[in-house]
């Protein structure tokens, strides 16, 4: 079995090539070797490959830039991944694309469901919906799995920031009143591949309806919870740096003003995935307490 995994050097992407590893030939590109910028491009690159499987963790990521950049953002998240979607059907290959919390607006007082209406705030999450909708209107064999809050020992992303910032600053302003899941970059891509090894068999055996799920770590926080348990997780290791720890001060979003709006509640029901895959991801705890622990005991790229 050939599996194409897109966005190679990103949180998820890097995690991918090592969990999906057990399931076939594993052709992990970067953006050098896959832009989805130029999303004429890929017809031809996947017709060349003939995966049996596509896996796209390649993304624009950069939410405040978006607003600025959003035709980019689109080519990226949404055309590109259109793109992906017609080959796909046309070659009759598997398609697990990846999209995220920020397709609410996060008025819900509950933990959102697949089938809850998305009113995006920003224009990167607007970009991602687009990419949904291309999906699901390619009628191809498709998974898409909705995450939030992702982090890892690699890239851009909230805990490397705040262990960054906790080597130079004394107090850290930290957003107190947007909830969601961290979920861990290793966690996406282990459920990743024990989805894709369910629906490998449930397609062999005619069984297989493609869907949206979403995936996220178990339980929630605030940002600034979060902030706090990677503090505490480090207060006796050399991160941040040795016996200091800054002060933390929670405030509210008005407090700290950015270019693209979140949304209050980014929580998001597993019901559906653990209905259909038997998954349910740790609690969001846990998966940062391994994430630590692999940073402190390897280099990260």
């Amino acid at each position: 079995m050939r599996l194409l995994v897109t966005g190679a050097n990103g949180q998820v992407g890097w995690e991918l090539g090592r969990s999906l590893a057990a399931l076939g030939n594993v052709a992990a590109l970067d953006r050098r070797q896959c832009d989805l910028s130029r999303p004429e491009r890929l017809a031809g690159l996947i017709r060349g490959l003939k995966p049996d499987i596509i896996v796209n963790a390649a993304a624009y990521t950069a939410v405040d830039d978006a607003e600025r950049e959003e035709a980019l953002a689109t080519t990226v998240n949404g055309t590109a991944v259109g793109v992906m979607a017609e080959e796909s059907r046309r070659a009759g290959a598997l398609l697990v694309h990846y999209s995220t919390d920020y397709v609410f607006d996060g008025r819900k007082d509950a933990p959102y469901a697949e089938d809850d209406p998305p009113h995006p705030l920003n224009a990167y999450g607007r970009s991602k919906l687009a990419g949904e909708i291309a999906v699901r209107d390619a009628a191809a064999a498709h998974l898409v799995l909705r995450t939030s809050w992702v982090y890892g020992p690699r890239g851009r992303n909230f805990l490397r920031t705040i262990l960054r910032l906790a080597r130079e600053r004394d107090e850290l302003r930290i957003v107190a009143d947007q909830t969601g899941a961290p979920t861990s970059a290793a966690q996406i891509a282990q459920a990743t591949a024990a989805i894709v090894a369910t629906a490998v068999r449930e397609r062999a055996d005619g069984r297989f309806a493609p869907g949206l799920f979403h995936l996220t770590a178990s339980g929630a926080t605030s940002w600034h919870g979060f902030a706090a348990a990677i503090l505490e997780g480090t207060t006796h290791e050399p991160m941040p740096a040795a016996g200091r720890v800054p002060r933390l001060l929670p405030i509210a979003s008005e407090d700290y003003p950015l270019p693209a709006a979140r949304p209050k509640n980014s929580r998001l029901a597993g019901d559906r995935l653990r209905r259909r895959f038997g998954i349910a991801l740790p609690g969001w705890r846990e998966g940062l307490s391994a994430c630590l622990e692999e940073m402190r005991t390897c280099e990260p790229a």
